[in-house]
Parts: structure tokens; sequence; C-alpha cells
């Protein structure tokens, strides 16, 4: 399951400012600077490992499928109806860029009809969430898939 395009093509690039100060030894201000800096691509990596493997708490763990259709906004805090799965496994097929591995087996969420889609952090807080057409889950179909996060 990989995408025919680069990921990072779609994506707003990371905004940083560097400030800095001259101090003398009298703890006087002698110059002050301050400006938009670049954010380099070790940046980003550090920031996808972060989300991975860092605090234990804002790991993302978890996913989510559930029954509500409305378009997501940012304020989204909850998975609707939500049944939820442990993630089956993360990579970084690119610098920034980390990859979460989804997926519903033959016997789960039956009778759901999913139209939701959501990557939940190790203490349940919504880190993302998808709508899409329905799909409704009986035993005969099992779903998985991949969920990039760019940095």
């Amino acid at each position: 399951m990989s995408a025919k395009f680069s990921i990072l093509d779609k994506t707003a690039p990371l905004r940083g400012v560097f400030s800095m100060r001259v101090i003398d030894r009298s703890g006087k201000v002698i110059r002050e600077y301050s400006d938009h800096n670049m954010i380099v691509n070790t940046a980003r990596e550090a920031l996808a490992r972060l989300v991975s493997e860092g605090d234990q708490s804002k790991r993302i763990t978890r996913f989510a499928v559930g029954v509500n259709d409305e378009t997501p906004t940012p304020a989204d805090t909850v998975i609707t109806g939500m049944y939820r799965n442990a993630i089956v496994g993360h990579d970084f097929p690119e610098p920034g860029v980390v990859r979460f591995r989804w997926q519903l087996g033959y016997e789960e969420a039956n009778g759901m009809n999913i139209v939701e889609y959501g990557l939940l952090c190790d203490d349940d807080s919504l880190f993302a969430r998808k709508t899409r057409e329905a799909i409704y889950k009986a035993n005969d179909i099992a779903v998985d898939g991949e969920w990039s996060i760019i940095f």
C-alpha cells in the first residue's frame, strides 16, 4: 500500500523562529535578534520519532473506527461509537514521516457501518480523524491500512 507520489509533496513546511540575545557581564542586553529559521529534515525525523516512541501517554498506539460521518474539524476529540484496536506497527518511510499500520480482523467490529477513522494516543486522546464512504463490517471481510503523519 504505497502512494504514487511522495508524501512530502502535499505538505506545508514547518516553520520556526530563532531568537538571540547578547548580554554583557553586568547583565545588560547589548544585542537582540529574532527571525524565522529553516526547519531541516532531521528535525522532522526527530518529531516523527517523538510522536511514535516518546512520552508513553502521547505515543500513537491505537486506531479506532466509528459511525460519525460529519466532516473532520480541528476541534474533534472523539470517535463516535468507537471500536479501537492496537496499531500493528510503525515505520519511517521518509525523513519527517511516521507511518502507522492498522488492521481490523475478520472477527472485529462486525455489524458496524464504518465511516470514521481515528488515530489515538495511548491515553485515548484523538490525534487524527478521517471520514469516508461507509464500509459495512461483517465477518467476511478484514480491513487494514496505513496512516502517515508528516512533520
